[in-house]
Protein backbone atom coordinates (compact mmCIF):
# COMPACT_ATOMS: atom_id res chain seq x y z
CA UNK A 1 0.00 0.00 0.00
CA UNK A 2 0.82 3.45 -0.94
CA UNK A 3 2.40 5.48 1.86
CA UNK A 4 -0.16 8.67 0.52
CA UNK A 5 -3.02 6.30 0.45
CA UNK A 6 -4.55 7.67 3.63
CA UNK A 7 -4.60 11.46 1.88
CA UNK A 8 -7.09 10.34 0.11
CA UNK A 9 -9.56 10.69 3.24
CA UNK A 10 -10.58 14.60 3.68
CA UNK A 11 -10.48 14.13 7.48
CA UNK A 12 -7.27 12.83 7.09
CA UNK A 13 -5.77 15.55 5.31
CA UNK A 14 -7.15 18.04 7.42
CA UNK A 15 -5.16 15.90 10.78
CA UNK A 16 -2.16 15.95 8.89
CA UNK A 17 -2.35 19.55 7.83
CA UNK A 18 -3.06 20.72 11.27
CA UNK A 19 -0.60 18.10 12.75
CA UNK A 20 2.12 19.92 10.48
CA UNK A 21 1.75 23.36 11.55
CA UNK A 22 1.37 22.70 15.04
CA UNK A 23 4.25 20.55 14.83
CA UNK A 24 6.42 23.65 13.23
CA UNK A 25 5.17 26.00 15.67
CA UNK A 26 6.03 23.62 18.97
CA UNK A 27 9.67 23.48 17.15
CA UNK A 28 9.96 27.11 17.40
CA UNK A 29 9.14 27.41 21.28
CA UNK A 30 11.61 25.30 22.82
CA UNK A 31 14.82 27.16 20.97
CA UNK A 32 13.25 30.71 21.16
CA UNK A 33 12.27 30.29 24.78
CA UNK A 34 15.54 28.51 25.25
CA UNK A 35 17.50 31.62 24.47
CA UNK A 36 15.31 34.57 25.95
CA UNK A 37 15.59 33.04 29.25
CA UNK A 38 19.21 32.94 29.17
CA UNK A 39 19.74 36.17 27.38
CA UNK A 40 17.72 36.94 30.21
CA UNK A 41 19.57 35.25 33.03
CA UNK A 42 22.18 33.18 31.91
CA UNK A 43 20.87 30.82 34.32
CA UNK A 44 20.74 27.51 33.63
CA UNK A 45 18.65 26.91 36.64
CA UNK A 46 16.36 29.29 35.84
CA UNK A 47 16.23 28.07 32.23
CA UNK A 48 15.48 24.39 34.08
CA UNK A 49 12.66 26.09 35.98
CA UNK A 50 10.45 27.88 33.35
CA UNK A 51 10.58 24.55 31.14
CA UNK A 52 10.37 22.23 34.25
CA UNK A 53 7.16 23.76 35.21
CA UNK A 54 5.85 23.71 31.92
CA UNK A 55 6.37 20.05 32.05
CA UNK A 56 4.29 20.19 35.64
CA UNK A 57 1.68 21.84 33.92
CA UNK A 58 0.87 19.59 31.23
CA UNK A 59 1.43 16.11 33.75
CA UNK A 60 -1.11 17.73 36.17
CA UNK A 61 -3.64 17.84 33.77
CA UNK A 62 -3.03 15.30 31.48
CA UNK A 63 -5.52 12.22 32.75
CA UNK A 64 -8.33 15.12 32.36
CA UNK A 65 -7.57 15.83 28.68
CA UNK A 66 -7.70 11.85 28.24
CA UNK A 67 -11.63 12.24 29.66
CA UNK A 68 -11.81 14.52 27.40
CA UNK A 69 -10.77 13.22 24.65
CA UNK A 70 -12.66 10.31 25.30
CA UNK A 71 -16.11 11.99 26.04
CA UNK A 72 -15.98 14.71 23.38
CA UNK A 73 -14.98 15.51 19.99
CA UNK A 74 -11.51 15.34 19.49
CA UNK A 75 -11.29 17.77 16.35
CA UNK A 76 -13.39 20.42 18.58
CA UNK A 77 -10.71 19.89 21.51
CA UNK A 78 -7.80 20.23 19.26
CA UNK A 79 -8.91 23.20 18.19
CA UNK A 80 -9.84 24.93 20.92
CA UNK A 81 -6.48 24.38 22.56
CA UNK A 82 -4.17 25.85 19.08
CA UNK A 83 -6.53 29.13 19.51
CA UNK A 84 -5.25 29.04 22.97
CA UNK A 85 -1.37 28.31 22.74
CA UNK A 86 -1.97 30.86 19.86
CA UNK A 87 -2.94 33.40 22.58
CA UNK A 88 -0.22 32.25 25.20
CA UNK A 89 2.99 32.16 22.97
CA UNK A 90 1.56 35.91 21.47
CA UNK A 91 1.57 37.29 24.63
CA UNK A 92 5.14 35.68 25.35
CA UNK A 93 6.18 37.72 22.28
CA UNK A 94 5.28 40.78 23.11
CA UNK A 95 6.58 40.28 26.88
CA UNK A 96 9.89 39.56 25.47
CA UNK A 97 9.78 42.28 21.98
CA UNK A 98 8.63 44.82 24.95
CA UNK A 99 11.11 44.45 26.89
CA UNK A 100 8.45 43.53 30.65
CA UNK A 101 9.37 39.85 30.54
CA UNK A 102 10.62 38.46 33.43
CA UNK A 103 10.87 34.64 35.09
CA UNK A 104 7.87 34.84 37.09
CA UNK A 105 5.71 35.84 34.10
CA UNK A 106 7.76 33.41 31.76
CA UNK A 107 7.30 30.75 34.47
CA UNK A 108 3.53 32.00 34.52
CA UNK A 109 2.97 31.72 30.89
CA UNK A 110 4.90 28.20 30.34
CA UNK A 111 2.38 26.99 33.18
CA UNK A 112 -0.44 27.61 30.95
CA UNK A 113 1.18 25.95 28.27
CA UNK A 114 1.57 23.52 29.24
CA UNK A 115 -2.31 22.97 30.83
CA UNK A 116 -3.26 23.90 27.11
CA UNK A 117 -0.90 20.90 25.92
CA UNK A 118 -2.56 18.29 28.03
CA UNK A 119 -5.46 18.96 27.01
CA UNK A 120 -4.77 18.68 23.61
CA UNK A 121 -1.76 15.82 23.49
CA UNK A 122 -4.65 12.61 24.22
CA UNK A 123 -6.97 13.68 21.61
CA UNK A 124 -4.20 14.23 18.92
CA UNK A 125 -2.53 10.65 19.61
CA UNK A 126 -6.41 9.44 19.76
CA UNK A 127 -7.91 10.69 16.63
CA UNK A 128 -6.32 8.82 13.70
CA UNK A 129 -8.20 5.70 13.38
CA UNK A 130 -11.53 7.54 13.28
CA UNK A 131 -9.91 9.49 9.95
CA UNK A 132 -8.50 6.51 8.22
CA UNK A 133 -9.07 2.43 7.63
CA UNK A 134 -7.73 0.03 10.22
CA UNK A 135 -5.54 -1.17 7.40
CA UNK A 136 -4.21 1.89 6.77
CA UNK A 137 -2.74 2.64 10.09
CA UNK A 138 0.87 2.33 9.73
CA UNK A 139 1.32 4.38 6.50
CA UNK A 140 -1.31 6.71 8.47
CA UNK A 141 1.03 7.00 11.46
CA UNK A 142 4.32 6.90 9.69
CA UNK A 143 2.65 9.74 7.27
CA UNK A 144 1.90 11.73 10.16
CA UNK A 145 5.14 11.62 11.80
CA UNK A 146 7.03 12.09 8.57
CA UNK A 147 4.85 15.68 8.02
CA UNK A 148 4.98 16.41 11.46
CA UNK A 149 8.89 16.14 11.67
CA UNK A 150 8.99 17.88 8.41
CA UNK A 151 7.32 20.95 10.29
CA UNK A 152 9.99 20.08 13.08
CA UNK A 153 13.00 20.40 10.39
CA UNK A 154 11.77 23.76 9.30
CA UNK A 155 10.75 24.79 12.46
CA UNK A 156 14.23 23.79 14.37
CA UNK A 157 15.98 25.05 11.60
CA UNK A 158 14.08 28.36 11.14
CA UNK A 159 14.35 28.52 14.72
CA UNK A 160 17.94 28.85 15.37
CA UNK A 161 18.50 31.30 12.60
CA UNK A 162 15.40 33.52 13.43
CA UNK A 163 17.25 33.71 17.22
CA UNK A 164 20.09 34.60 15.82
CA UNK A 165 19.22 37.29 13.43
CA UNK A 166 16.09 38.60 14.70
CA UNK A 167 16.09 37.67 18.48
CA UNK A 168 13.91 35.43 20.33
CA UNK A 169 10.46 37.36 20.42
CA UNK A 170 10.07 37.35 16.87
CA UNK A 171 10.76 33.21 16.92
CA UNK A 172 7.89 33.21 19.29
CA UNK A 173 5.72 35.91 17.39
CA UNK A 174 5.60 33.59 14.23
CA UNK A 175 4.88 30.73 16.07
CA UNK A 176 1.85 32.14 17.39
CA UNK A 177 0.47 32.56 14.41
CA UNK A 178 0.88 29.05 13.25
CA UNK A 179 -0.71 27.33 16.07
CA UNK A 180 -3.36 29.64 14.94
CA UNK A 181 -2.91 28.40 11.35
CA UNK A 182 -3.52 24.92 12.82
CA UNK A 183 -6.87 25.75 14.58
CA UNK A 184 -8.25 26.87 11.05
CA UNK A 185 -6.96 23.46 9.49
CA UNK A 186 -8.60 21.43 12.00
CA UNK A 187 -11.41 22.40 11.32
CA UNK A 188 -11.78 20.54 8.23
CA UNK A 189 -11.64 17.21 10.10
CA UNK A 190 -14.85 15.42 9.41
CA UNK A 191 -15.88 12.26 12.23
CA UNK A 192 -18.07 9.82 11.39
CA UNK A 193 -21.59 9.12 13.13
CA UNK A 194 -21.15 7.87 16.56
CA UNK A 195 -17.49 8.77 16.93
CA UNK A 196 -18.43 10.22 19.85
CA UNK A 197 -18.69 8.30 23.56
CA UNK A 198 -20.95 8.21 26.11
CA UNK A 199 -19.19 8.02 29.31
CA UNK A 200 -19.88 7.95 32.79
CA UNK A 201 -18.57 10.01 35.87
CA UNK A 202 -15.31 11.36 35.00
CA UNK A 203 -13.81 9.20 37.98
CA UNK A 204 -15.08 6.11 36.68
CA UNK A 205 -14.08 7.03 33.17
CA UNK A 206 -10.71 7.56 34.84
CA UNK A 207 -10.90 4.11 36.58
CA UNK A 208 -11.80 2.06 33.15
CA UNK A 209 -8.83 3.55 31.72
CA UNK A 210 -6.71 2.62 34.39
CA UNK A 211 -7.95 -1.16 34.44
CA UNK A 212 -7.28 -1.15 30.74
CA UNK A 213 -3.93 0.24 31.19
CA UNK A 214 -2.39 -2.06 33.62
CA UNK A 215 -4.47 -4.95 32.16
CA UNK A 216 -1.48 -5.20 29.00
CA UNK A 217 1.84 -5.31 31.10
CA UNK A 218 3.77 -4.70 27.83
CA UNK A 219 2.05 -0.97 28.00
CA UNK A 220 3.26 -0.30 31.57
CA UNK A 221 6.51 -1.55 30.95
CA UNK A 222 7.49 0.51 28.57
CA UNK A 223 6.01 3.72 30.22
CA UNK A 224 7.97 2.97 32.91
CA UNK A 225 11.32 2.82 30.57
CA UNK A 226 10.32 5.83 28.96
CA UNK A 227 10.03 7.69 32.72
CA UNK A 228 13.43 6.97 32.99
CA UNK A 229 14.56 7.62 29.12
CA UNK A 230 12.66 11.03 28.68
CA UNK A 231 14.13 12.58 32.23
CA UNK A 232 17.74 11.07 31.49
CA UNK A 233 17.73 12.70 27.97
CA UNK A 234 14.87 14.73 26.87
CA UNK A 235 15.38 16.77 30.21
CA UNK A 236 19.08 17.07 30.10
CA UNK A 237 18.88 18.30 26.42
CA UNK A 238 16.41 20.96 26.63
CA UNK A 239 18.79 22.29 29.36
CA UNK A 240 22.14 21.47 29.20
CA UNK A 241 22.25 21.54 25.70
CA UNK A 242 21.84 25.08 24.84
CA UNK A 243 24.32 26.15 27.50
CA UNK A 244 27.26 23.55 25.69
CA UNK A 245 26.15 25.31 22.15
CA UNK A 246 26.63 28.86 23.65
CA UNK A 247 30.17 27.75 25.37
CA UNK A 248 30.95 25.86 22.30
CA UNK A 249 29.36 25.83 18.83
CA UNK A 250 26.84 28.42 18.92
CA UNK A 251 23.23 28.60 18.94
CA UNK A 252 22.86 28.66 15.52
CA UNK A 253 24.23 25.20 15.74
CA UNK A 254 22.17 23.99 18.35
CA UNK A 255 19.15 24.93 16.06
CA UNK A 256 21.32 22.87 13.44
CA UNK A 257 21.19 20.00 15.78
CA UNK A 258 17.86 20.00 16.70
CA UNK A 259 16.91 19.98 12.70
CA UNK A 260 19.05 17.39 11.67
CA UNK A 261 17.48 14.73 14.50
CA UNK A 262 14.44 15.79 12.92
CA UNK A 263 15.58 15.01 8.95
CA UNK A 264 16.97 11.35 10.84
CA UNK A 265 13.12 10.88 12.08
CA UNK A 266 11.80 11.78 8.59
CA UNK A 267 14.03 8.92 7.34
CA UNK A 268 13.36 6.81 9.50
CA UNK A 269 9.45 7.21 9.34
CA UNK A 270 9.96 6.31 5.46
CA UNK A 271 11.36 3.19 6.80
CA UNK A 272 8.72 2.85 9.35
CA UNK A 273 5.99 2.27 6.77
CA UNK A 274 7.56 0.00 4.66
CA UNK A 275 9.50 -2.35 7.10
CA UNK A 276 6.87 -3.97 9.43
CA UNK A 277 8.73 -6.70 11.43
CA UNK A 278 6.51 -9.26 13.26
CA UNK A 279 8.19 -8.61 16.24
CA UNK A 280 7.62 -5.13 15.90
CA UNK A 281 7.42 -3.58 19.64
CA UNK A 282 10.59 -5.81 20.58
CA UNK A 283 12.82 -4.36 17.48
CA UNK A 284 11.03 -0.49 18.31
CA UNK A 285 12.29 -1.05 21.94
CA UNK A 286 15.94 -2.26 21.39
CA UNK A 287 16.51 0.95 18.93
CA UNK A 288 15.52 3.02 22.08
CA UNK A 289 19.21 2.71 23.30
CA UNK A 290 20.24 5.16 20.51
CA UNK A 291 18.61 7.83 22.43
CA UNK A 292 21.61 7.67 24.95
CA UNK A 293 24.01 8.72 21.97
CA UNK A 294 23.19 12.60 21.66
CA UNK A 295 23.78 12.97 25.35
CA UNK A 296 26.75 10.65 25.40
CA UNK A 297 28.19 12.84 22.29
CA UNK A 298 28.23 16.41 24.42
CA UNK A 299 29.82 14.56 27.90
CA UNK A 300 31.90 13.32 25.46
CA UNK A 301 33.06 15.32 22.94
CA UNK A 302 30.77 18.67 22.93
CA UNK A 303 31.65 19.45 19.12
CA UNK A 304 29.02 19.89 16.40
CA UNK A 305 29.88 16.97 13.48
CA UNK A 306 30.06 14.10 16.27
CA UNK A 307 27.04 15.84 17.96
CA UNK A 308 24.82 15.80 14.28
CA UNK A 309 25.61 12.09 13.85
CA UNK A 310 24.09 11.52 16.72
CA UNK A 311 21.18 13.83 16.75
CA UNK A 312 20.26 11.85 13.12
CA UNK A 313 21.03 8.04 14.46
CA UNK A 314 18.94 8.75 17.68
CA UNK A 315 16.18 10.75 15.47
CA UNK A 316 16.11 7.46 13.11
CA UNK A 317 15.88 5.18 15.15
CA UNK A 318 13.16 6.70 17.61
CA UNK A 319 10.59 7.13 14.55
CA UNK A 320 10.94 3.05 14.33
CA UNK A 321 9.93 2.65 17.73
CA UNK A 322 7.31 6.12 17.68
CA UNK A 323 5.51 4.58 14.82
CA UNK A 324 5.42 0.89 16.08
CA UNK A 325 4.10 1.97 19.68
CA UNK A 326 1.23 3.74 17.88
CA UNK A 327 0.06 0.83 16.21
CA UNK A 328 0.46 -1.42 18.91
CA UNK A 329 -2.22 0.99 21.04
CA UNK A 330 -4.04 1.55 18.41
CA UNK A 331 -4.53 -2.01 17.07
CA UNK A 332 -4.63 -3.46 20.46
CA UNK A 333 -6.71 -0.92 23.26
CA UNK A 334 -10.89 -0.40 22.36
CA UNK A 335 -11.17 3.22 20.39
CA UNK A 336 -13.58 4.28 23.43
CA UNK A 337 -10.80 3.79 25.68
CA UNK A 338 -7.74 4.64 23.68
CA UNK A 339 -7.24 8.47 24.77
CA UNK A 340 -7.89 7.67 28.62
CA UNK A 341 -5.07 4.98 27.93
CA UNK A 342 -2.61 7.64 25.93
CA UNK A 343 -2.99 9.79 28.75
CA UNK A 344 -1.63 7.15 31.33
CA UNK A 345 0.96 6.85 28.59
CA UNK A 346 1.64 10.03 28.25
CA UNK A 347 1.59 10.25 32.41
CA UNK A 348 3.89 7.82 33.54
CA UNK A 349 6.41 8.94 30.46
CA UNK A 350 6.53 12.40 31.30
CA UNK A 351 6.09 11.99 34.93
CA UNK A 352 9.77 12.21 35.53
CA UNK A 353 10.85 14.91 32.97
CA UNK A 354 10.33 18.07 35.10
CA UNK A 355 12.47 16.44 37.66
CA UNK A 356 15.35 15.95 34.53
CA UNK A 357 15.14 19.43 33.68
CA UNK A 358 14.78 21.01 37.32
CA UNK A 359 17.32 18.58 38.41
CA UNK A 360 19.62 19.29 35.40
CA UNK A 361 20.64 22.93 36.41
CA UNK A 362 22.07 22.10 40.18
CA UNK A 363 23.20 18.74 39.11
CA UNK A 364 25.90 20.01 36.78
CA UNK A 365 26.75 23.07 38.81
CA UNK A 366 27.55 20.78 42.02
CA UNK A 367 29.11 17.12 39.93
CA UNK A 368 30.06 18.81 36.42
CA UNK A 369 28.78 18.95 33.05
CA UNK A 370 30.59 15.67 32.04
CA UNK A 371 29.68 13.15 35.00
CA UNK A 372 26.08 14.36 34.46
CA UNK A 373 25.41 13.56 31.02
CA UNK A 374 27.52 10.61 31.08
CA UNK A 375 25.38 8.82 34.24
CA UNK A 376 22.66 9.91 31.96
CA UNK A 377 23.44 8.05 29.00
CA UNK A 378 24.11 4.89 30.81
CA UNK A 379 20.44 5.31 32.20
CA UNK A 380 19.03 5.77 29.28
CA UNK A 381 20.24 2.60 28.21
CA UNK A 382 19.97 0.14 31.90
CA UNK A 383 16.47 1.24 31.74
CA UNK A 384 15.76 -0.17 27.78
CA UNK A 385 17.68 -3.29 28.58
CA UNK A 386 15.08 -4.00 31.67
CA UNK A 387 11.88 -3.31 29.79
CA UNK A 388 13.21 -5.53 27.09
CA UNK A 389 13.69 -8.60 29.82
CA UNK A 390 9.81 -8.73 29.89
CA UNK A 391 8.05 -11.43 27.75
CA UNK A 392 5.54 -9.76 26.68
CA UNK A 393 7.54 -6.55 25.16
CA UNK A 394 9.76 -9.26 23.45
CA UNK A 395 6.42 -11.48 22.13
CA UNK A 396 3.80 -9.04 21.23
CA UNK A 397 3.34 -9.80 17.24
CA UNK A 398 1.83 -7.52 14.20
CA UNK A 399 -1.46 -8.78 13.74
CA UNK A 400 -3.89 -8.60 10.87
CA UNK A 401 -6.72 -5.69 11.25
CA UNK A 402 -10.22 -5.80 10.47
CA UNK A 403 -10.91 -3.72 7.36
CA UNK A 404 -13.29 -0.64 7.58
CA UNK A 405 -14.42 2.08 5.64
CA UNK A 406 -12.26 5.09 5.66
CA UNK A 407 -13.93 8.47 7.36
Amino acid sequence: MSLLEPLRGRSFRALATGRTLATFANAVAPVALAFAVLDLTGSAVDLGLVVGVRSVANIALLLFGGVLADRLPRSVIMQGTEVAAGVTQGVLAVSVLCGFASIPFLVGLSAVNGAVAAISLPAAAAITPQTVARTRLSQANALIRLLTNTGRVAGAGAAGIVVAVAGSGWAVAANALLFLAAAVAYRGIRLPRGARIDAGHPLADLVAGWHEFRSRAWVWIVVVQFAFVNAAGLGTLVVIGPVVADETFGRTGWGLALAVQTAGSMLGGLVAARWQPRRALFVGVLLVTTEALPVLSLGLWPALIPLLAAMVLAGLAMEQFSVVWDVSLQENIPEDRLARVYSYDMLGSLAAMPLGQIAAGPLVEHLGREPVLLGCGVLIVVATLLALSSRQVRGLVRHEPVALPAA
